[in-house]
């Protein structure tokens, strides 16, 4: 029983950890405009393959999204349907994780096929195929790219960073 204790205690300050790191990284790439509106370039989305290698990462994702764009001020559809397109990207990166190479594809597909309506209905961006180019290119770069440099990087710590797993 102490050690299942114990690896919920380490579950529990990994996902405080990774939704702090979120909400910073979030915090930098809005201070140089690319955190929100059409084009995107999250920093803290290359975080979105974490659930590769922990359960702790899927609501530590979560509730760092929610509280990033609770804090960056953006609008209400943005804040609700945001948090929950990174929800869903972190659990079906957590449910491929067999599969290294697609841990950013469900992260990317999420957030192309949701943010880019709400970005016409929360704040009027138009037209809606520029949205979903401008997206999907920013989701690319952050989860694709970042992502899959942070997982290679991250693997060869993985029994340290994630014991347990």
């Amino acid at each position: 029983m102490n050690n299942q204790k114990s690896f919920n205690t380490l579950l529990l300050v990994q996902a405080a950890m990774i939704a702090a790191l979120y909400v910073v990284l979030t915090f930098i790439a809005n201070e140089l405009g690319l955190a929100s509106q059409a084009v995107q370039l999250r920093f803290s989305e290359a975080l979105t393959i974490l659930p590769y290698f922990t359960p702790a990462a899927i609501p530590g994702l979560f509730i760092g999204c929610l509280l990033s764009n609770v804090l960056t001020g953006l609008a209400l559809p943005d804040i609700v349907f945001g948090s929950i397109a990174t929800l869903i990207g972190a659990v079906f990166t957590r449910k491929l994780r067999r599969y290294k190479w697609l841990a950013p594809i469900p992260p990317i597909t999420a957030n192309t096929l949701i943010i880019p309506p709400v970005l016409l209905f929360a704040y009027g961006i138009k037209p809606l195929w520029f949205s979903f180019v401008t997206v999907a290119l920013g989701e690319v770069l952050s989860c694709g790219v970042l992502g899959m440099l942070l997982l290679f990087a991250l693997s060869k710590y993985r029994g340290r960073l994630f014991p347990g797993e």
